[in-house]
C-alpha cells in the first residue's frame, strides 16, 4: 500500500512463469539504533516492526533480557497476564489479515466486522499502556501494571462474547461463498519439504502439515502456555483456504485461552478493585529502585541523582549471548542478543517470519494466473 514490497515478474499470457521479489524499501536500521541505547529504551522499537502484533515482540526481546539476567523465578500472575496479551495481539492480527485478505478477493462485509473488534481490542491497549497501537507495555521481568484491575478483565468477558460471534459470522460468510472457495482453494500450496528448507513457521508451516508451535514445543514453550489447554490445528492440502481455515480456528482458539487466563486472575481481583503494584523479585525495575535508593530520592540528593542516573544510563547485563523466539500470529519471531556487560546491546539480531516467507514466494506463485498472485501474498499474512 505504500511502496515497500516490489515483485518483477516474468509473464507468459496470464501465467507467472518466474517472479522475483525486492525487499528492504521500508529498513530502517532498527537493530543499529538498539545497539545506541539501553535495554530499556531499546524496547519501543519492537512495537514498530511490524504494528500489528506489537505485544508478541516486545515480548520475545524480553525474554531474550531475562535470559541474561538469569531470571527463573516468576509469579503465576505475571506469566498469566503476558499470555493473555500475546493471544489478544494474535486476535488482533488476524482480524486485520483475514479482513483486508477477503477484500483483495473481493469480499467487503467481513472488512466490517473486524475493524470493529479490533477498534475495541485497541481500547484495551489504551486502558493497560496509553497507547492504542504502540504499547510499550512489557518490562524485562516485569509488567506496567497501573491499568489493570478487576473491572478490566469484567470488560474483556464482555468483549470475548461479542467477538465470538463476529468471528463466526465471518467464517460463515467466507465459506459458504463459492467465489471465496473458488479463490483459494488449491492456489499457493506449499508443501510439507519446503517448510524446513525456508525456515517457514506459524500458519504457512503448519498449513503443509508441518507441526511446529512454539507455545506447545516442550523445548521451546514459554511464558504460562505450558499449564492451559490449547490446541494446534494442522492443514492437509497446504493451500490458501487451509491458512484461512486455521487462522479462524486459531482465533477461537485465543478466546478459549484468555478465558482460561481470566478464570484464574480473577481470583486475585475478586476481592478488591485496587491496583497491583507487585514486582517480581528479580525484576528489572525493582533492582532499580533498590540500587538507586527509590525510597529516599524525596529526602536524599544522592538517592536522587542515583535514580536518574540508573534510569538515563541503565543497568548492566551479565555477558553472554542468547535467542529467544515466541509464537507471534506471522511465526516464528525471534531475537538475538549479545551483552558485553554493559547498559547496550553490543549486538542485536531480528528474525522477523514475514522475511522467510517472502523468500518462496517466488516458488509459490510460479504457474499461477497473475490475478492469484494476490490472493497468496494475501493469505502469507505478511
Amino acid at each position: 500500500s505504500h511502496g515497500v514490497l516490489r515483485f518483477v515478474l516474468q509473464l507468459e499470457g496470464e501465467y507467472i512463469r518466474h517472479a522475483d521479489a525486492n525487499i528492504g524499501f521500508l529498513h530502517r536500521g532498527t537493530e543499529k539504533l538498539i545497539e545506541q541505547r539501553t535495554y530499556l529504551k531499546s524496547l519501543p522499537y519492537f512495537d514498530r516492526l511490524d504494528y500489528v502484533s506489537m505485544m508478541s515482540q516486545e515480548h520475545a526481546y524480553c525474554l531474550a533480557i531475562e535470559n541474561l539476567l538469569g531470571s527463573s523465578t516468576f509469579t503465576s500472575f505475571f506469566v498469566q497476564v503476558r499470555a493473555l496479551f500475546d493471544e489478544l495481539t494474535r486476535l488482533m492480527n488476524h482480524f486485520l489479515g483475514i479482513s483486508t485478505h477477503s477484500l483483495d478477493v473481493g469480499n467487503m462485509s467481513p472488512a466490517f466486522w473486524a475493524f470493529e473488534e479490533r477498534e475495541r481490542l485497541m481500547e484495551f491497549y489504551e486502558r493497560v499502556s496509553g497507547a492504542r497501537m504502540h504499547a510499550a507495555f512489557y518490562r524485562p521481568n516485569d509488567l506496567d501494571w497501573t491499568g489493570l484491575n478487576y473491572q478490566f478483565f469484567i470488560d474483556l468477558l464482555f468483549f470475548l462474547n461479542n467477538t465470538y460471534k463476529s468471528i463466526t459470522e465471518m467464517f460463515v460468510i467466507l465459506a459458504t461463498n463459492n467465489i471465496w472457495r473458488s479463490r483459494l482453494v488449491r492456489i499457493g500450496v506449499v508443501d510439507n519439504a519446503q517448510v524446513p528448507l525456508f525456515a517457514a513457521s506459524g500458519v504457512v508451516s503448519r498449513s503443509a502439515g508441518f507441526k511446529k508451535d512454539l507455545r506447545i514445543l516442550k523445548t521451546s514453550t514459554y511464558s504460562y502456555y505450558w499449564f492451559l489447554k490449547l490446541r494446534s490445528f494442522l492443514g492437509k492440502m497446504g493451500d490458501c483456504y487451509d491458512r484461512f481455515i486455521i487462522r479462524i480456528r486459531e482465533m477461537l482458539e485465543s478466546v478459549f485461552i484468555i478465558y482460561q487466563i481470566i478464570s484464574n486472575l480473577l481470583v486475585v481481583f475478586e476481592s478488591t478493585t485496587a491496583l497491583p503494584f507487585w514486582y517480581n523479585t528479580e525484576s528489572y525495575v525493582s533492582a532499580t529502585f533498590t540500587k538507586s535508593q527509590f525510597n529516599k530520592k524525596s529526602t536524599s540528593m544522592e538517592a536522587l541523582i542515583t535514580h536518574f542516573k540508573h534510569y538515563s544510563e541503565g543497568i548492566k547485563v551479565p555477558a553472554g549471548l542468547v535467542y529467544q523466539s515466541v509464537e507471534a500470529p506471522k511465526g516464528e519471531f525471534g531475537v538475538s542478543l549479545i551483552s558485553d556487560g554493559s547498559s547496550k546491546p553490543f549486538r542485536c539480531k531480528i528474525r522477523t517470519p514475514a522475511y522467510h516467507h517472502l523468500q518462496f514466494m517466488s516458488s509459490q506463485i510460479r504457474g499461477h494466473f497473475f490475478a492469484d498472485m494476490i490472493t497468496i501474498l494475501g493469505s502469507q499474512d505478511i
